[in-house]
């Protein structure tokens, strides 16, 4: 069967029948994933729209949003989501109907940008906060805007120049082989682009109602963000949940499995280790002057460790089960190291290997040389040798697996450990140690993020034909921009809300970062407990339950993973419980619901940001309304609290409802 293109038919017959021609099309690209003589939709020889001001200023505006949505996120729950679909879906909307512009690769071109901003965020926060919490404890001062600006933009631009003499290896040469999940599915969205209105709707409602409903209760404060029930006596234990959008979004995003996974960790923490440890270590384990200390106490004593433990277990273990295709991968990708890329042919052209080996050279010698980094030139050695290493078994894992499962916390722990003991056998100990340590482990943190994030949008435009010079840039320009601001977002969160490391921002990752570290460096960990939580996520493993998901529920708050829970169960009434006439009827409602959860995520991440921008400059007390409930906010406004969550994930099923078909 010929491949369509868009010459195959006129532009009146395109608009009239939008539908058949891209489903056609799509069904075309899908049928061709395993001949060698794969056609793009947008043929190579023919240029459109792409890298334009307007796809550029709102790529841009896509990063800056959800990079600091995400980041908002990952340091509440320690799990972030891709920003490719969403951003494809709103910028479809903006350029389609408010421009009147009709350019896929324009809107390709947005969603490269955009979830530039999203990866390099996930990876600055799963390691950077380990810097405010040291020196919070007074171990050193904290990170300024430049530090982690200069972090933050080396290590993005490490894992996109690594990503442009592998694109030959990984996208073109394994077109077939290896199905990238999340970039084939930004393509169909970008494929089925005159659906982009009605789709940026759904987005944009989940934003908005999540926005309003995260104002109300932790701007307000109207009714409490967490519900929280603590029993103390023959029974000792805590159940609760953070009744937010963003949670619920994350569990809808990720499924009923993945969320159960993460419930059972928690229900064991707080249903069987909290009381077991409360019965067994009596008097001297129970301090506290109420039910909810008493548990609070010994799960910030006892119980985290155990679950850091479980989590640094699951990361090694994840990257061991991967070892072998690491291997393969990298054995791949080396033969095909920059090779045939036809410069004369426009969706074959890449940044040129001078470019590339240039950049790699300046940005080698800016960490080494660039005042207050503290990466030695061994350091830049660890960090060019791991981090290409770890991009292109970041890159291949996304291809199979997709971003969601790529082990990056695995491979951030691995560098840690190695790099902490070369540096302390090199005699670089104590705080300096340290602080070197997590450094190059933020920018191999990052390189992993950005180099997947890349892998998968340049699949997105290998199926849609886009230019992978102008994506390559594309990338540069969202990791340029995330860079500047991801510092900002940061200082805001921390000054807000009572630092890293505490309630509201438990930063689980780099706080797992910072244990490892000075385990390693001072020998300071409980390591009974840790081993403990070792050899519970060995179990967990042999029963063949995926032990990083249980690992990140059982070192979490039972709060944040019933939260997620409830959302995989809405999930799991739209794709089970409910009623469809076809499959594709069905796809339809699922995937509404996963727009409008990540709309939710947007929403609740942009409305924190500006709560804590209101906090820093003293204007959260004038707000504050929960004086209405007198001395009983959070035993009254609970009951109110549980209403408004029921409300919300009401509106869950009411986005996710499938049309009435038309007789």
């Amino acid at each position: 069967m010929q491949t369509c293109s868009e010459k195959d038919l006129s532009k009146k017959e395109r608009k009239k029948s939008n539908t058949i021609f891209y489903s056609l099309c799509l069904n075309d690209l899908v049928q061709n994933m395993d001949k060698e003589n794969f056609k793009p939709f947008i043929p190579s020889d023919k240029v459109l729209p792409e890298f334009t001001t307007a796809s550029i200023i709102l790529g841009i505006v896509m990063a800056v949003i959800f990079g600091g949505a995400n980041a908002y996120l990952g340091l509440r729950v320690g799990m972030t989501v891709s920003a490719s679909i969403p951003a494809a879906v709103i910028s479809m909307g903006i350029i389609r109907i408010v421009l009147k512009k009709d350019s896929i690769l324009e809107n390709n071109m947005v969603q490269t940008i955009g979830s530039a901003g999203e990866s390099l965020a996930a990876g600055a926060i799963f390691t950077i906060p380990a810097l405010f919490m040291w020196a919070k404890e007074g171990m050193c001062e904290k990170p300024s805007f430049l530090f982690i600006a200069m972090i933050a933009f080396c290590g993005g631009m490490l894992g996109v120049l690594f990503m442009v003499p592998l694109r030959m290896a990984l996208i073109v040469k394994e077109h077939g082989v290896l199905p990238y999940p999340e970039g084939k599915a930004c393509a169909e969205v970008l494929l089925a682009g005159e659906e982009g209105g009605s789709k940026s709707k759904v987005v944009f409602s989940g934003l908005g109602i999540a926005a309003g409903y995260k104002f109300l209760t932790d701007g307000l404060r109207l009714f409490p963000s967490k519900v929280n029930f603590s029993f103390h006596g023959s029974y000792t234990c805590g159940v609760g949940m953070d009744v937010l959008p963003a949670l619920s979004g994350v569990g809808y995003i990720c499924g009923t499995k993945i969320s159960s996974y993460m419930f059972s960790g928690g229900v064991l923490s707080y249903l069987v280790l909290i009381p077991a440890i409360a019965y067994f270590g009596g008097t001297n384990t129970v301090t506290g002057s109420n039910a909810a200390e008493i548990v609070g106490n010994i799960w910030g004593s006892y119980v985290r460790y155990i679950g850091a433990g479980a989590v640094a277990a699951g990361g090694i273990i994840s990257l061991i089960k991967t070892l072998p295709t690491m291997v393969k991968t990298f054995g791949h990708a080396i033969r095909g190291f920059g090779k045939n890329v036809k410069n004369g042919d426009r969706t074959q052209q890449d940044l040129s290997m001078a470019v590339v080996l240039t950049g790699i050279i300046i940005i080698a010698a800016l960490m080494c040389i660039f005042p207050g980094i503290p990466i030695s030139p061994l350091g830049a050695i660890l960090i060019i040798v791991f981090g290409f290493f770890f991009a292109t078994v970041s890159s291949r894992m996304v291809g199979l697996v997709g971003s969601s499962n790529n082990p990056v916390s695995g491979m951030a722990i691995a560098t840690l450990v190695i790099t902490t003991f070369v540096l302390k056998a090199t005699g670089t100990t104590e705080a300096a140690g340290m602080i070197a340590a997590i450094s190059i482990g933020t920018v191999i943190c990052i390189v992993a993020a950005m180099a997947g994030d890349t892998s998968q949008d340049l699949k997105t435009g290998y199926i849609v034909g886009a230019t992978p010079k102008k994506q390559q840039i594309g990338e540069i320009i969202g990791t340029i921009v995330s860079a500047l601001s991801i510092g900002g977002v940061m200082y805001l969160l921390s000054n807000a809300w009572g630092g890293f490391g505490s309630e509201q921002l438990a930063a689980p990752q780099a706080s797992l970062m910072k244990l490892i570290i000075e385990g390693v460096m001072g020998g300071t960990l409980p390591w009974v407990l840790i081993f403990l939580g070792v050899f519970i996520a060995i179990v967990v493993e042999i029963l063949g339950i995926p032990v990083l998901a249980f690992a990140i529920g059982l070192y979490l708050p039972i709060h944040l993973s019933a939260a997620i829970m409830i959302g995989g169960l809405v999930r799991w009434g739209v794709e089970k419980r409910m009623k469809y006439s076809n499959d594709k009827q069905k796809k339809e409602c699922v995937d509404k619901g996963i727009l409008y959860s990540a709309g939710m995520i947007a929403g609740e991440g942009i409305i924190g940001i500006l709560l804590a921008v209101l906090a820093v400059i003293g204007l959260d007390k004038a707000i504050d309304l929960s004086g209405i409930y007198g001395k009983n906010f959070q035993t009254e406004g609970k009951w109110v609290s549980i209403v408004a969550f029921f409300f919300l994930i009401l509106s869950i099923f009411f986005f996710c409802r499938k049309k009435e078909e038309k007789v």
